[in-house]
């Protein structure tokens, strides 16, 4: 579908040139209204609406691999899955009316752990997310490593895990922030490693991550 609003790129602070702007800049309230009866998602970004790009075969496979390997494992406990069509806030509470601050994104696929904590009576914005995982896509990969995820860091106190999954080789980048201490990172390569996601009990295995995915590197390299 055609929209008059730029797709997302990357960064999200610098759109590609001569894509088409929102003209004015929408308030929160705006954006929500707009986007509650919108067929298409949209990510807002301190005033400015950004369409978003269709998924590509592997991203979607890859993304229902990942909610099939987890589903299993959070069965049973305080934590739930929810997948990209979930809003997160990651901003201030808005000025009721005029208020521009703030991010409101789609994970790929979110794990709120607890009470969900929403932005109003809607029920469809999260405050709390417990982990987040994003399949990176080359239009959108500067920001989720950037500017996204120091909005997580700065406004989701209760964000653990960001995790980011490569499309294009079986790679895994897990971000953790413990209890007390600043966060880590530890980078999973080959179809043999096991990404261990200690805060809601879980593992991801990247031969289920990449199940069925295809890819273009020779086999050496897809197994080292």
């Amino acid at each position: 579908m055609q929209t008059d609003l730029p797709i997302l790129g990357v960064p999200m602070e610098a759109v590609p040139m001569g894509a088409p702007k929102v003209k004015p800049r929408l308030t929160v309230d705006e954006y929500l209204a707009m986007e509650r009866a919108a067929q298409e998602r949209h990510v807002y970004l301190d005033g400015e609406v950004f369409a978003m790009a269709g998924e590509s075969d592997w991203h979607g496979l890859i993304t229902i691999s990942i909610i099939l390997a987890l589903g299993p494992q959070l069965k049973k406990g305080p934590c739930q899955l929810r997948t990209k069509d979930t809003k997160v806030r990651s901003g201030p509470i808005p000025e009721r009316g005029r208020g521009t601050k703030g991010m409101f994104s789609y994970p790929d696929v979110l794990v709120v752990c607890g009470d969900r904590e929403f932005h109003d009576a809607h029920k469809d914005i999260i405050l709390n997310p417990k982990v987040v995982i994003e399949v990176l896509s080359e239009s959108t990969e500067a920001f989720d490593r950037g500017g996204k995820f120091t909005r997580y860091q700065t406004y989701n106190p209760t964000l653990t895990d960001y995790v980011l999954v490569s499309q294009d080789k079986p790679q895994v980048e897990h971000f953790h922030k413990p209890a007390t201490g600043p966060w880590t990172y530890q980078l999973y390569t080959g179809l043999d490693a096991v990404v261990l996601l200690d805060s809601i009990g879980c593992t991801l295995r990247l031969t289920d991550v990449y199940d069925r995915v295809v890819f273009e590197t020779p086999d050496e390299e897809v197994k080292s």
